[in-house]
This record gives structure tokens, sequence and C-alpha cells, in this order.
């Protein structure tokens, strides 16, 4: 037999009816303090609540720029046709936490101080680490790992794919990158012979290029190409063979 008391009808009514200590019949605390709190902020800020209201969506602008994505105007025609001057990009900044690291035909954008001069550039993955890329054979193309690359899709109509021959074994944690527009582009070709050997550390890349958001009729995602998909892997450990 169930002995527990049962709060009668009006026992209930009396008790929710019963004010909280400290607060108006009816108020909530949650609800007050919440008020309470964007009233000091608002007072500390010059300006108030309008100042706030406008300081908002800039701190999240900042805070996705600065580890989320980052516009990034394309300067040169190194990348042409694919993307042009004055394109703008989304660089995705995060693409290389989640997914490892760059792979054969990402279009990345990396700090290029003191490998190919000052600032930011923008390249294709051509080689990754343990990759030996070479050109060019008597097919006239790039070959990675052996296996030579269909460059077409991409390439700038009527370059071939580098007038500078070279073959080369990408150190590990280093890529080698090219422009796909070749006869205008300063890439790893340029810089065999410095310290480094034209090689970008991974650790100098600041992201991929995801998108091309303006102009708006050229807005685009950029697709990562099926060329390197017949890539194998290197013969030294089986590294870098991503595809």
């Amino acid at each position: 037999m169930d002995t527990e008391a049962q709060p009668a009808e009006r026992d209930r009514s009396s008790r929710s009816s019963r004010p909280e200590p400290g607060s108006a019949a009816g108020e909530e605390p949650e609800g007050r303090s919440r008020s309470a709190f964007s009233a000091r902020v608002a007072e500390w800020v010059p300006g108030g609540r309008l100042t706030l209201t406008g300081l908002l969506p800039l701190l999240l602008l900042v805070l996705l720029a600065t580890f989320v994505v980052q516009p990034f105007q394309i300067p040169s025609g190194s990348m042409e046709q694919g993307l042009r001057i004055g394109d703008r990009v989304l660089v995705n900044k995060v693409a290389y936490r989640f997914d490892g690291r760059p792979r054969r035909g990402d279009v990345v954008v990396f700090d290029g101080t003191e490998i190919f001069g000052h600032g930011d550039y923008v390249k294709r993955v051509v080689g990754v680490g343990g990759d030996r890329v070479e050109c060019c054979g008597e097919d006239g193309r790039v070959r990675v790992n052996g296996e030579p690359v269909d460059e077409s899709a991409f390439l700038y109509p009527g370059d071939r794919p580098s007038t500078v021959r070279f073959d080369v074994t990408v150190p590990d944690g280093t890529l080698f990158v090219l422009g796909d527009h070749r006869g205008d582009s300063s890439d790893s070709r340029d810089h065999l012979g410095s310290p480094g050997g034209g090689m970008v550390p991974v650790d100098r890349v600041i992201g991929r290029a995801d998108w091309i958001v303006w102009p708006p009729g050229h807005a685009t995602r950029i697709e990562r190409p099926d060329a390197y998909a017949r890539v194998p892997a290197p013969a030294s450990a089986g590294k870098g063979g991503d595809g």
C-alpha cells in the first residue's frame, strides 16, 4: 500500500504561486540575470548596445578568418585559366587538420617567404613527401613515381607541362608545387638550385583553396582533378601514395 502523502490540489496551487525568495511574483531570476549581464557589458563598451551589436558580427568574422576560412585574392596569372587575376577564393584553413596532409592535385595557399620570395602564393601540389617527380618523358608529360600525368584538364591552353627539365625526389614533410599556367609561373622548378630545392614545407601551408567566390559569374568549387588517381605510392616505404 502506498503510504506516501500526496499533495492536495490546494497545496499544489499555493506552492506554485508562492514567489521565490528575493524575487517578485512571476519573475524569472534566470532572465533577469541574462539581462543584467548584457546591460553591464553594454555600459562598459563605448556606444552601449549599438556598438555591442556591431562588434559581435565583426568578432565572428575575425574568428572565422583566423581559424576556419580566409579570403585570398589571386595576384597573378600563374594559375590560369582556372584562377584568374583578381579572383577571390576562400581558403579552407582546417582542411588538413582532419584530413591529413595536402594531396597531389590540391590547390594550396602557402607562405612563400624565404622559399619563393615574400608573401603568400597559390600553386597546385604535384608531388608529396617521398615522390619522384620528373619532366619530361618521351610523351612530354610530367611523371610522378613513373606514372605519366594527364594535366590537360587544368593546364593553361597552349602551355607545355614544362620547358625546364627536372628529376627530383620530394623530401618528407615538403611539397613540390607548380602553377597551372606553366609559362607564367614561378614555382618549384625555378628554385631547384636554391636552399630547400624549391620544396614547400607542409607547415608553411595556410590552407586549401576550395571556392572561387568572386566575381559571381566565375564562382565555383575548386575540385581536385582525377589526373593523379593512377599515381602509385613512392618506392620508399609506400609514403605519399594518396592518389
